[in-house]
């Protein structure tokens, strides 16, 4: 649930985003940082580790105007993908108001990528939270590379692996060329912020 200050009339959201390792959380972040300065409100807090270039979080407050005479406010966070980050990452996930889950477009990753969204899923039910339920949106990332004949699952295919259920908006995206990044966001802010009307009755 989003944190609510009536104080300050101030509605904080978190939006996390989720994936296998070194598929793109981060540099969708550091796209986002770069390019939305405007949006940006403070300074964006990156904890690298060996194997893994998000240790922590990257955070990155991002101001969104009104609603109901509330200041909305986004916090983005990344978990990191290693399987041995595991108790992070669910630390993370605490009180989420929205999820991205960033996919690696490889071939090679097409495991990693399904249990990761396997991962998420669990998470989410500790917490009490379903993921057929919480504002999701998925990332196709690293298409860019189909032009250097690099092997890529194709778009259908992931869809078949990772949405069919789910039936969550999906993006192709290259975040290293900024391509899908924007409307990822800009899709699941919209889905945080319906979802939050939802539950204070607006």
């Amino acid at each position: 649930m989003a944190n609510i200050n009536l104080k300050s009339r101030e509605i904080e959201v978190k939006i996390v985003y989720y994936g296998p390792g070194r598929g793109g959380k981060t540099t969708n972040l550091e796209y986002i940082f770069k390019t939305f300065r405007k949006q940006v409100t403070g300074e964006m807090v990156s904890a690298r580790t060996e194997g893994d270039r998000t240790l922590f979080f990257d955070f990155l407050p991002m101001g969104l105007g009104k609603v109901r005479g509330y200041d909305i406010r986004v916090k983005l966070y990344t978990v990191p993908g290693q399987v041995k980050y595991a108790s992070t990452r669910k630390i993370v996930l605490k009180d989420v108001d929205g999820v991205i889950f960033v996919a690696d477009s490889l071939q090679v990753r097409r495991i990693k990528n399904m249990e990761s969204l396997k991962d998420l899923h669990l998470n989410l039910r500790e917490y009490g939270t379903s993921i057929l339920n919480i504002p999701l949106v998925l990332q196709y990332n690293k298409r860019d590379l189909a032009e250097h004949g690099i092997p890529l699952l194709s778009v259908s295919q992931m869809e078949t692996d990772m949405n069919r259920q789910l039936k969550a908006p999906s993006f192709p995206a290259s975040a290293v060329k900024g391509e899908g990044v924007g409307p990822t966001l800009k899709a699941c802010l919209k889905l945080t912020l319906r979802s939050l009307k939802t539950q204070m009755g607006w």
